[in-house]
């Protein structure tokens, strides 16, 4: 978790009194003391990633004047790769918040007031609404992103996370009846598709509130919406999607900014690409073979190139300043994923040497942190190489760009029936897939990536070494 709070504070004391501990006593030895024991701390906007420059406010877990321990989680944050929890390391009083949902801040601004005592709510407050005590974090509490603002005062009650340890004497998901718990991502949902959470059952852990929870609500909303309409003209039963308004310029999510950013600047790394037919008869065998175990494709596609990397060390390095490049001492296959707003990179670390079984469970555990924006930060900035699969929707062939800080991308197309000559001169069939590689010529050449295309459609047309 991010440290979310500054160590400084703003004390009341004047600063000829801020070592008095030595001063011969003063006229006013009480009025002394309160000045002294008078703490406010800023809480500022942390930086979840390295790549973070302003972070939007999901929810307040915590609400003004509560009480807060060290080690709980105060707000959930949005970065430009995820949702995160963010705690306190101090004890205090929640007492002033400055950004509140939907609000967008730079990183190492302040978001809220913490009070020492619950005596210095108000004069906590007083400073955060001081305009010249707050003109530094005034400007992100009123950025906001469209389509947040009109349902985050639709559903106040809908602004808790599911907190790390659950009080037992109450009903998990409500704590008394005072919040809903839910993931970020659906409350998410919930703003977008206006579903009251105080109306949904949760059928996650304990009674929290997912995703599902929230789109089957809107859902039986639709339904009963309907019913009650007349019969419309043929045509007219689709429907909109809720927050889509043609013809409106909407703004970059922090995500669609950092992808933005990352593509622009790729551009300035000389890259090459390099194409290969692979068959797939084999390994579409021993995937219908395994499929049961819970063995995925994506996890043999990634166990293969980890596989082929180990013997094509210079693929799986990078070249981050221009003068030097490094060979990297471990394979990390980064997968891009599309979710929700924009595209994240999940990492099966050291894929080479974990077991098929264990890499397609570490697998599915990854993509439904991606789409629930938990993942953490060594979760999907971690990665080596990079695969990009767009065979699941029927392309055959296609390019991807270089993400920057890696030496090369692999897009895999869809493995398709194929007429081919064989080897007795007959004409025959066979599942083929192309995969074209892009890298950084400043590091990897043309008969790097040859050879390693090589060792892959070895690997993958001869597979037993992928359950070993």
């Amino acid at each position: 978790m991010a440290h979310l709070l500054n160590t400084s504070f703003v004390a009341v004391s004047s600063p000829s009194l801020r070592r008095g501990t030595f001063l011969r006593p003063p006229f006013h030895p009480r009025r002394r003391s309160l000045q002294v024991q008078a703490k406010i701390r800023e809480i500022f906007m942390p930086a979840l990633s390295s790549t973070m420059t302003e972070g939007k406010i999901v929810s307040w877990i915590k609400t003004e004047g509560d009480k807060l321990a060290k080690g709980e989680s105060v707000v959930v944050v949005e970065s430009d790769k995820a949702d995160m929890d963010v705690e306190t390391f101090y004890d205090g009083y929640l007492a002033a918040i400055m950004v509140d949902e939907g609000g967008v801040a730079p990183v190492g601004s302040a978001i809220a007031l913490l009070a020492e005592t619950e005596d210095e709510i108000s004069l906590a407050k007083s400073r955060a609404t001081n305009p010249s005590a707050a003109s530094a974090s005034a400007s992100p509490a009123s950025e906001k992103i469209p389509e947040n603002v009109g349902a985050a005062t639709a559903a106040p009650v809908a602004v808790a996370k599911a907190a790390p340890v659950v009080v037992a004497s109450t009903h998990p998901a409500s704590e008394g009846g005072k919040r809903i718990v839910a993931s970020p991502y659906a409350k998410k949902l919930a703003k977008e598709l206006n579903v009251e959470l105080a109306t949904v059952v949760g059928t996650g852990p304990l009674g929290r509130i997912v995703a599902k929870d929230v789109e089957a609500a809107a859902s039986a909303a639709v339904l009963v919406s309907d019913a009650a309409k007349p019969v419309s003209a043929p045509g007219s039963s689709t429907k909109p999607a809720p927050s889509l308004e043609l013809g409106t310029t909407v703004p970059f999510t922090t995500m669609q900014g950092a992808v933005s950013r990352n593509m622009v600047e790729s551009l300035a790394v000389p890259t090459f690409r390099v194409g290969y037919t692979i068959t797939t008869d084999a390994l579409d065998a021993l995937y219908k073979k395994i499929k049961s175990k819970g063995v995925t494709m994506t996890a043999l596609l990634a166990k293969a190139t980890a596989l082929a990397l180990a013997k094509h060390p210079v693929v799986n390095s990078s070249c981050r300043d221009g003068k030097s490049f490094t060979y990297n001492s471990s394979i990390n296959i980064a997968v891009a994923v599309a979710i929700d707003g924009g595209l994240i990179t999940p990492v099966l670390q050291d894929a080479d040497k974990v077991d098929i079984y264990s890499l397609s469970r570490k697998w599915k555990e990854l993509v439904d942190k991606a789409r629930a924006k938990q993942l953490q930060p060594q979760e999907y900035n971690t990665g080596t190489f990079t695969l990009s699969n767009l065979g699941m929707f029927g392309v055959d062939r296609f390019d991807a760009i270089l993400p920057p800080g890696t030496g090369a991308i692999m897009a895999v197309g869809a493995s398709i029936p194929t007429v081919v000559g064989t080897k007795d001169g007959r004409i025959g069939k066979k599942n083929q897939m192309q995969v074209n590689v892009t890298a950084d010529h400043r590091v990897i050449y043309g008969a790097d990536l040859a050879t390693f295309l090589q060792t892959l459609a070895k690997i993958i047309e001869d597979p037993k070494d992928l359950t070993l």
